[in-house]
């Protein structure tokens, strides 16, 4: 059976929600953040891996940004290089897959957004994405990567949750917790005017330790958690888990 996140249709199905006006327009704020983040400048390097549709690569480029998305899905590179053309923007789109893609030592700072971890059924790949993040970046590069943490959803577990787009469909999660708080397992349901999809998605979840534990064994130093893009703590208010690393500058 082939991993739910190789199905296109699910990209195709699900696009309009996970990258509707709202998200679309908070990418400048976004990047605002991981700028500052990453401590980047025009000029700087940037690795956005897995890239999705492009929203970070494109906002990165626009402020000068040499900017390098890869993703899996055919679906999304070949929007992504679209939209970059038609803005005429010079970015280098990439159809791979985050296990085997590594930029050898040319990056300023990799940046792994929207919980785009985690994936894969053996963990030993989670690692090998670990250190293809660290093996593309340059001594002193910096790693963020954003996503739902263990705790976080902890916090706010629901196990049927419905929502109203914006265009008036209604969507429902219908999520499970598995394997002792290891794997989640969520089905989406969407009731449409024209119709309605299902699709079930499953991938590992982390808490803030594990996932420092698991740069700081790839070579990853200075790791540091924040509850949300703005800096906030990590405790029990944090929103998401965003989580900087750093390759030693030697």
């Amino acid at each position: 059976m082939a991993d739910w996140f190789t199905n296109e249709q699910f990209w195709r199905d699900t696009a309009r929600f996970m990258f509707g006006p709202t998200r679309m327009e908070s990418t400048p704020g976004e990047v605002d953040r991981i700028v500052e983040l990453c401590a980047l400048r025009p000029g700087s390097r940037v690795l956005d891996m897995p890239c999705g549709p492009g929203r970070h690569s494109m906002e990165l480029a626009r402020r000068g940004m040499t900017v390098m998305g890869v993703d899996l899905t055919e679906l999304y590179v070949e929007r992504a290089r679209a939209t970059a053309a038609d803005a005429g923007l010079d970015i280098e789109f990439h159809q791979a897959d985050m296990r085997g893609f590594r930029a050898e030592r040319l990056c300023d700072a990799v940046i792994n957004m929207f919980t785009s971890f985690g994936y894969f059924r053996d963990a030993d790949d989670d690692r090998r994405v670990a250190g293809n993040f660290f093996a593309s970046l340059r001594p002193g590069g910096r790693l963020l990567m954003e996503m739902m943490s263990k705790e976080v959803l902890a916090r706010i577990f629901e196990p049927r949750r419905f929502d109203r787009e914006e265009d008036g469909t209604i969507f429902l999660q219908e999520t499970e917790v598995l394997e002792d708080w290891s794997w989640v397992r969520s089905t989406w349901t969407a009731f449409m005017n024209e119709g309605r999809f299902q699709h079930t998605i499953e991938h590992r979840i982390y808490s803030a330790v594990e996932l420092r534990a698991l740069l700081e064994s790839v070579g990853f130093e200075d790791v540091t958690c924040f509850g949300d893009l703005e800096g906030a703590p990590y405790d029990d208010q944090a929103k998401r888990l965003i989580i900087r690393a750093k390759k030693p500058a030697s």
